[in-house]
């Protein structure tokens, strides 16, 4: 993307691939998916705690962004040792609680909430509670959560109770250590609430965990009161031929919005939420999506995590990488998306070089017209075909010598070789893997409030067609 908006520092990070010696890949067996679901977000929600004042711990109601709510022994904290991803979360000490005083009249089926100790606190325990008489008795559900990090992480709860439905937070130990809670996500649950899953339709994931956001980036589908959720406000059932882009409010929305439209479904994988392939209780494991995208990441993999990756595409699934330019590293922690991408495929335990490509740390701006002629479906597919590609601060990529990678789109002055790419695809096991190496293209140029995006998406006709054929590619349906 454009460089006078994206470099959070003016002089070149030195950054360190690391790398480990080729390990022969131990075959993985795929999991089973889970059952697909699909889901609306209950009015009002997520609820990020970011309206409203509440300084005391005294008992006292509060109007949120989702309606009023009562707090005991808790407050709206906005200091340096709330754990938060806006500017305030909810704060509970001793045996406090966070109480809706209102109900949501479309059931309620998941719940997630983001949780941390305050500060360097010790631990406490809370637990989920829900009413379906109007607060008069509560059920608990779910097990009871130990929260016990610093970092916020993301307790999942199947309440699956329809009608009228209110919920209640209560920490149950710990003491005097304090507790933040941020970003509660509620679904809708029954009856005509809940649309069924689409017929034949590919499921899409788009991760929002390794600071997408970060800076003045918004490589996300929708942001919701400040928060990346699951799902999306409004629903993804609303979606019609018409429907515009605007429809959802992230810079990815002109894409997401195109895949409804094309009879297939996405989601969000949240800040807090673990990339996972193979473990039946994460509901947003790996094995449960075709295709997963991952726009311009801001932080490392952990060495899990790219075992969970590589296994998925290895096992079949299908995973979009993109890139930025040398220098890229909106939160300033030392990594940009060009060294991340390089970690993971030459620091894992499954594979080295498992696609057959690196990404350059350099930085181009140009269009061109130096496209593959073949009959390549990403270039040439049902969306239509791919005569131009414009990087507006990208880098480029290398392929090895004699690997599966197939570049796509070469820079206008190079030859059709091993270097000077743009975009290519490549094959890993029974999986999928397309790459481009800037994210202007998928950009489209309505962010989230305060941030400056652009509207490659459009600029050139060829941008929207690459990525929806890419995708349709990606999950085996062309």
């Amino acid at each position: 993307m454009y460089a006078s908006f994206r470099w959070l520092t003016a002089a070149a990070l030195g950054l360190t691939l690391f790398s480990c010696a080729k390990q022969e890949a131990v075959p993985v067996s795929a999991p089973t998916a889970l059952a697909a679901t699909a889901n609306v977000s209950a009015t009002g929600f997520p609820e990020s705690f970011e309206t409203g004042a509440k300084t005391a711990y005294s008992t006292g109601s509060v109007v949120l962004g989702s309606g009023s709510w009562t707090l005991n022994d808790a407050l709206l904290g906005n200091t340096t040792a709330d754990h938060k991803t806006g500017s305030q979360s909810a704060r509970i000490r001793n045996t406090g609680s966070l109480t809706m005083n209102f109900n949501t009249t479309a059931g309620v089926g998941a719940v997630t909430v983001q949780h941390a100790v305050y500060g360097t606190d010790g631990s406490s325990q809370w637990e989920l509670w829900a009413s379906t008489n109007s607060g008069s008795s509560y059920a608990k559900v779910g097990s009871t959560i130990t929260s016990s990090s610093t970092a916020l992480g993301t307790a999942s709860f199947t309440v699956n109770l329809s009608g009228s439905v209110r919920l209640q937070v209560r920490k149950t130990a710990g003491g005097t250590n304090r507790l933040n809670l941020d970003n509660i996500t509620v679904q809708q649950y029954g009856g005509s609430t809940t649309p069924p899953p689409t017929t034949g339709g590919k499921k899409f994931l788009f991760d929002a965990t390794h600071a997408e956001t970060a800076g003045n980036a918004d490589w996300v589908l929708d942001v919701d009161n400040g928060v990346v959720p699951r799902y999306f406000t409004p629903s993804a059932t609303g979606i019609t031929s018409s429907t515009p882009e605007t429809y959802w409010t992230g810079a990815l929305s002109a894409w997401g919005v195109a895949l409804v439209k094309l009879g297939h479904s996405v989601e969000s994988l949240p800040v807090g939420t673990s990339i996972t392939y193979g473990n039946a209780s994460n509901p947003q494991d790996l094995a449960n999506y075709q295709v997963f995208v991952i726009d311009e990441p801001n932080t490392l993999f952990t060495a899990s995590e790219k075992t969970a990756i590589l296994n998925f595409v290895r096992n079949g699934g299908g995973l979009f990488m993109i890139s930025d330019h040398d220098v890229s590293d909106r939160n300033n922690d030392g990594y940009d998306s060009p060294a991340i991408w390089n970690n993971l495929m030459t620091s894992n335990s499954v594979q080295v070089n498992p696609f057959g490509f690196s990404v350059d740390k350099n930085n181009i701006s140009e269009t061109t017209s130096n496209v593959l002629s073949s009959t390549n479906v990403i270039l040439h597919g049902s969306q239509g075909n791919v005569t131009q590609l414009k990087y507006s601060n990208g880098a480029t990529i290398t392929k090895t010598s004699g690997s599966a990678a197939q570049p796509l789109v070469w820079r206008s002055s190079s030859t059709q070789g091993l270097t000077s790419i743009m975009a290519a695809s490549s094959t890993f096991g029974t999986g999928r893997v397309v790459v481009i190496g800037d994210s202007s293209p998928a950009d489209d140029g309505t962010g989230s409030p305060g941030n400056t995006v652009y509207p490659g998406w459009t600029e050139l006709a060829s941008h929207a067609i690459f990525h929806l054929n890419a995708s349709l590619w990606l999950a085996k349906v062309q």
